[in-house]
């Protein structure tokens, strides 16, 4: 499961010109997902989005993990090209993303135990929609993390 995390002062997703979520300061999370991926790999990634430190804090310093953000939210939003392939020609390839079957259940499991660990509900994309996200990057800070790579 590879992560991107976009540290934001606000953040939304717009399918068909409807607005169907919107948070201010947070996270977005892009999520991709591959048929190797696992329950671990969501317990692992929702423990680390949690207690990541990439806030700042009153010495301006990054060192405060969403939680202790007042009003820090989260939006969640799935993104298969995370998983691009680009090593031949100039067309990525997209093999080794999910297809549906696989991956709609694991984004939902995703996004369930987020919201448990964060202890409150965390808004999202739809699964598979051409959606239009908008946000203000704050810093900007913008992390890669890919729990096959547990670095």
């Amino acid at each position: 499961m590879r992560l991107v995390i976009q540290r934001v002062k606000e953040t939304s997703v717009t399918i068909a010109g409807r607005q169907k979520s919107a948070i201010g300061q947070g996270m977005l999370i892009l999520v991709g997902i591959e048929d190797a991926d696992t329950q671990e790999d969501i317990d692992w990634l929702c423990r680390k989005v949690v207690q990541l430190r990439i806030f700042d804090d009153a010495d301006g310093v990054m060192n405060l993990p969403i939680t202790e953000v007042e009003g820090g939210e989260i939006l969640v939003v799935s993104q298969f090209t995370l998983m691009a392939s680009t090593k031949k020609g100039n067309r990525p390839s997209y093999i080794q993303a999910s297809r549906p079957e696989f991956a709609v259940p694991m984004y939902e499991k995703f996004v369930s135990q987020l919201s448990q660990s964060l202890g409150k509900p965390v808004p999202t994309g739809e699964f598979g929609a051409d959606m239009q996200v908008a946000l203000v990057n704050d810093g900007p800070v913008t992390i890669i993390i890919d729990s096959h790579m547990k670095l």
